[in-house]
Formats: structure tokens, sequence, C-alpha cells
């Protein structure tokens, strides 16, 4: 089964619609009545769906447009375009396909990956930018290093056929990182947690390559300081969990003269999920984020 042949899950006031850029057909999830354009990008293995808390804090005033990227939700799942400067050609064409000059970008996870190197690549499109659970490219290489024990599950997902395989036929590993990546397995109910569950299944492909893409370009480039030389412009803030087990506070330290504006916060008590986990609290950050940078 494909992500297509599924369900959509409901959420009220969302409205949903597919376009086509560089090869792909993507799909966004529509909500809010306000003008102040916001983008939200989802990271693995979720979708558009991840910010189903989110949505109805910041509808009235804003609008919403909750991306599936290339290959995941209900976006086409193609042959190739899972690397990280891809996936973000990708969300600069929608923009041009939306008639947007400048938003302000939500990332989470590989969602923030992607909305880093974006906001490095083309500041001009970006008000300001806030990434949850991930670390900024400034990261100190004596803090990473004692935490590299911590992604020991990519080696499960990562190679080609062995992570399509995981992803595809054992639903139980999926299910085991959404509830370890969270401060209290509670947050998750039992019908969001199949939901992203059978998603990652359907989105095998995607989601071993945008993995492996990462290692044979993403590694390397950090191992060369590619993107530590390049300028952050984008006012951007960074929420972490107290207890995140993939991204650690430890990650997050450290920043950079490179960077113009930036802002790294701390979450007590919360995982590597803020949105699922502390979604008043990233709204709030949102709103101040939005107001300060006008």
């Amino acid at each position: 089964m494909t992500n297509s042949d599924r369900p959509m899950p409901p959420l009220e006031g969302a409205e949903h619609r597919w376009v086509t850029v560089r090869g792909a057909r993507l799909h966004i999830a529509e909500s809010g009545s306000g003008k102040q354009p916001v983008v939200l990008l989802h990271g693995f293995p979720q979708h558009w769906y991840a910010w189903r808390a989110l949505v109805p804090l910041l509808a009235d005033g804003h609008r919403l447009i909750c991306v599936d990227l290339r290959g995941f939700g209900w976006s086409e799942q193609t042959k190739r375009g899972y690397d990280t400067d891809g996936l973000g050609d990708d969300i600069l064409a929608l923009l041009d396909a939306l008639g947007l000059d400048r938003v302000t970008l939500v990332g989470h996870n590989w969602g923030a990956g992607v909305g880093f190197r974006l906001c490095q690549r083309a500041p001009e499109r970006f008000r300001a930018f806030l990434a949850l659970n991930m670390a900024h490219p400034w990261t100190r290489h004596r803090d990473v290093l004692p935490n590299l024990w911590r992604m020991w599950f990519t080696a499960f997902i990562e190679y080609p056929v062995l992570g399509r395989l995981v992803l595809r036929h054992w639903p139980a590993f999926t299910r085991y990182l959404l509830r370890r990546a969270v401060a209290d397995p509670a947050a998750w109910r039992d019908a969001d947690l199949a939901e992203f569950t059978e998603a990652a299944q359907a989105s095998a492909h995607a989601g071993q390559a945008m993995f492996w893409q990462y290692v044979v370009r993403d590694i390397p480039a950090g191992f060369r300081g590619t993107h530590r030389r390049r300028q952050l412009a984008v006012p951007t803030l960074v929420l972490g969990g107290e207890h995140d087990p993939v991204i650690p506070p430890a990650l997050l330290r450290g920043g950079d003269p490179n960077a113009d504006d930036l802002t790294v916060r701390v979450v007590p008590g919360a995982g590597h999920h803020l949105h699922e986990e502390r979604p008043e609290l990233v709204a709030e950050t949102l709103r101040e984020l939005i107001a300060r940078t006008g």
C-alpha cells in the first residue's frame, strides 16, 4: 500500500491540495484565516498530520501551510530527490508556485535540517525560522563525538534494501522509535502511533533514501565544514528537549559568528517531539518570534 491509497486523517478546517514541482506532486494541507504565511516541515517518520495539535492554536491570524516532503505523507514518492538540498529545492519551488515571496518557517527533526539549509541558501525567502529538536550547523565536535551512539537506530534504516525492508515489514521498530523519543509515552495516542507507523511503511523508499543521502552527502560535507562556513542571516530560534534521546541539549551548545541572530532554548521535561509534547509552548514561541521579527 502507498500513502496515496490510505485515507487522509481528519483535521477540522484543513484544505488539501497538490502542487507539482521539480517532477514531484507535493501535498499540502492549509489552515487558518490570517495573511501571515507559515510553512511547516515535518520530521521522520511523520507527515503533515504531525502539526495537528499546533494548527488549532495558530490558525487564527496565520496562514498555515503544512507540507508533505517529497515521498512522505500524500506527496509523490519518486525514485530520487531525497538529499537535503534537493528537498530544500522542492520547498523553494513550492513557494514560487504558491506566489509566496517570504514566509516564516517551522521545522522539526529532518524538516528542521532542511530548514537550516534553506535559510542559509535563500535567506531572502524567510522572515524567521523556528527549529524543533535539531542541532544547528555549528555544533562543536567535542559535543558530537560522545553522542554518536544515540544514532544507533539509523543503521537499521539508511542502507539500501535493508532500510526499506525494516520500515516496510517491521512496524514495531518504527513504533518503538516514536515511543522512546518522547519523555512521556502518554504523549502519544494509540491512533496517532498507528497512523505514523503505517505512513512509514508506505513511504519506506523515501525514508531509507533520505537517511542514505545524509550519509553519502551531508556527513562528508560536515567533515569538510561546508555548511559551517555558510552565513545564517535569518532570525532563528532553536527549541530542544531536556530529555531528547536523539538531539540532547549538549548538541545545541555553541553557535557561530556566521549566525546573525541565533537563540537556543531547552524545554525542561520534554523529549524529541516538542510539537507533540508541548504544542502550547511551541505556539507561544512561534508567536513571540513572529512578533519580534516583524
